[in-house]
């Protein structure tokens, strides 16, 4: 069986200081950061152990930066190599040096990146996708689109690569947020920014959540999605399979974050993303 698991583990310190992070310069101690670690390397050989059972793509959602701690860029490497994960991502700052990589099997492997302008200069940041680049790292960059980000936003845009995929996360805290030109600035900049300027009426609506897809804590503990509390029960106490649901309908009244939606089957993003889903680039042409 082919499943999408999220996966949010105990970590939730970051080494960045964004005003809008509400774990901006948070610190774990020695307890956590040990538990988390342990955490990370069970779910590690879980997953090798159900080669004869499932194929994965496998995301990393931390509440943090967790590519600053050497145990989530071994999982990384360990489980692009494992023969039934199709695909391997992570969230990330990307502040960390990329060495770690050259060790993964970058076939598998890709990252989503948010760029960050209050926390590092767009010439070092930039030179970062240089060289994931060199490399050949498959990536997307993303920024939050407020608008005092335009300008900074205009200028990664002018000196990323031309196929890396720029995605602007839309504004939605405030009702009307955008003037007219600005909304048009951000969808030249993002061609499918409009496609995250909307909270999508999910209530009773058919979702992948807890069918093909799940949400999964540093414990064991599954839910359908991030966003919705639902303990489906434990894979390390209970079989994987009788934990998921032939059919399931979304108990929210709306989803409005792309980890969330991209699981909803009507708004067909397959046809926007292909097999770039879960790291967020679309298919090119």
């Amino acid at each position: 069986m082919r499943l999408d698991i999220t996966y949010r583990g105990p970590l939730a310190s970051c080494n960045y200081d964004c005003d809008y992070c509400p774990f901006a310069k948070t610190f774990d101690d020695a307890a956590t950061r040990a538990k988390d670690k342990l955490a990370i390397e069970r779910f590690v050989a879980w997953v090798s152990s159900r080669q004869a059972k499932d194929s994965f793509r496998l995301l990393f959602t931390p509440w943090g930066e967790a590519l600053v701690r050497s145990w989530y860029r071994q999982a990384l490497v360990t489980l692009s190599h494992l023969e039934h994960v199709e695909k391997v991502v992570i969230q990330t700052n990307m502040s960390v040096a990329i060495d770690w990589l050259k060790q993964a099997n970058l076939n598998k492997l890709a990252l989503w990146i948010t760029y960050h302008p209050s926390e590092i200069s767009l010439a070092d940041f930039v030179m970062k996708t240089q060289q994931l680049d060199r490399l050949g790292v498959s990536y997307s960059v993303g920024i939050v689109g407020t608008k005092e980000n335009i300008p900074k936003a205009k200028a990664l845009r002018e000196q990323l690569h031309p196929e890396v995929y720029l995605w602007v996360n839309a504004y939605k805290d405030q009702l009307d947020y955008y003037l007219p030109d600005e909304r048009d600035f951000y969808a030249q900049l993002d061609p499918w920014f409009h496609l995250n300027q909307q909270n999508y009426s999910s209530l009773n609506r058919e979702c992948r959540a807890s069918v093909t897809s799940l949400s999964m804590d540093g414990e064991g503990y599954i839910q359908p999605c991030h966003f919705v509390k639902q303990s489906l029960g434990n894979v390390y106490q209970q079989e994987l399979h009788s934990l998921l649901n032939q059919h399931y309908l979304c108990p929210n009244q709306s989803c409005d974050c792309y980890i969330g939606y991209r699981h909803l089957p009507h708004l067909k993003l397959e046809k926007v993303y292909g097999d770039g889903l879960l790291e967020r680039i679309p298919i090119k042409g």
